[in-house]
C-alpha cells in the first residue's frame, strides 16, 4: 500500500488525522507536508504534535523556520516556505533533523527537491469549496507500514 486518500470534512478532522498519525510515529520518521496556503498543513502538524504527546503550543514556524518541541520523542516542525535556495536549507543543518532521534515534519517540503531523504511519508492536503482530502504516499517500507496501520484506524475518513 503506497497511497491512502482520506476525506476530511473540516479542520477538526484534519487535526484528528494528525493526532492519529502522530500516535503511529517513531524516532527518525519524516513527514513532508504539501498543499496550498490555507490547506491545513499547520493544523495537521498540531495534531501530529498532540499524537506525539507534545503539550506546548504548536504554531507555524514560517518565520523561525524550525521549532523544536518535546513529547514522547523530540518533534521538529520545519517550514521551508521562505527559503529561496537549497544551499540555505542545507546550511541550516537539516540533515541533523532528518537523521536524528526525533520525528521531523516539514511544511512545504516538496521544495527540498534533491535534498529530500530517500524514505519519508508525503502528506498532500487538497481542498476546494466542496471537499477536503489528505493524500498520503509512502516512500519506503517503514512508511508503507504506517499507512497500513493508519488505514485500519481511520478508514477513508469522512
Amino acid at each position: 500500500m503506497n497511497t491512502v486518500r482520506i476525506k476530511l470534512k473540516d479542520t477538526k478532522a484534519t487535526q484528528e488525522l494528525g493526532r492519529t498519525l502522530g500516535s503511529l510515529l517513531n524516532p527518525g520518521d519524516i513527514l513532508i507536508l504539501s498543499g496550498e496556503l490555507g490547506a491545513g498543513k499547520t493544523t495537521l502538524a498540531q495534531g501530529l504534535a498532540e499524537g506525539l504527546g507534545v503539550t506546548g503550543r504548536v504554531t507555524s514556524p514560517t518565520f523561525t523556520l524550525v521549532q523544536e518541541h518535546q513529547g514522547r520523542y523530540p518533534f521538529y516542525h520545519i517550514d521551508v516556505y521562505r527559503l529561496d535556495n537549497l544551499e540555505e536549507i542545507w546550511d541550516l543543518g537539516f540533515d541533523e533533523y532528518f537523521y536524528g532521534q526525533g520525528v521531523t515534519v516539514v511544511e512545504w517540503g516538496e521544495r527540498l527537491g534533491r535534498l529530500l531523504p530517500s524514505e519519508y511519508l508525503s502528506v498532500s492536503l487538497e481542498y476546494d469549496l466542496d471537499s477536503r482530502q489528505a493524500i498520503l504516499r509512502a516512500k519506503g517500507k517503514r512508511y508503507e507500514h504506517i499507512l497500513k496501520e493508519l488505514k485500519k484506524l481511520v478508514g477513508s475518513g469522512g
